[in-house]
């Protein structure tokens, strides 16, 4: 199960950082993933993370977000800077296991378990 939380109303050009809490076992052998969805929108892939560390980054968050995993507290967070209008969406998290050897999921469909979304809103 996951648990998306930390969103809220931000002024274009802050900062918001999302938790996602996961319980659950062998948490450590899924790869994870941020994912948003705004209104009118299909779902689309923020970043991922493998479990072996790896991680993907949309174009249009490139150096301006930055996913990161705790495998002991069972937790993958997202650090989002420079907030921009277009940016605002429902942000949920997800999770899908994985081998060491695989390639990172990147992909909205590869994605099993998925947590609810918390809404992230930017004002411009």
């Amino acid at each position: 199960q996951l648990q998306a939380s930390g969103g809220g109303l931000v002024q274009a050009g802050g900062s918001l950082r999302l938790s996602c809490a996961a319980s659950g076992h062998s948490f450590s052998r899924y790869a994870l993933g941020w994912f948003r969805q705004a209104p009118g929108k299909e779902r689309e892939v923020v970043a991922t993370i493998h479990r072996a560390g790896g991680t993907y980054y949309a174009d249009s968050v490139k150096g301006r977000f930055t996913i990161s995993r705790d495998n002991d507290k069972k937790m993958v967070y997202l650090q989002m800077n420079s907030l921009k209008p277009e940016d605002a969406a429902v942000y949920s998290c997800a999770a899908k296991a994985v081998i060491l050897s695989a390639t990172l999921p990147t992909q909205v469909d590869e994605y099993v378990y998925w947590g609810q979304g918390t809404q992230v809103t930017v004002s411009s």
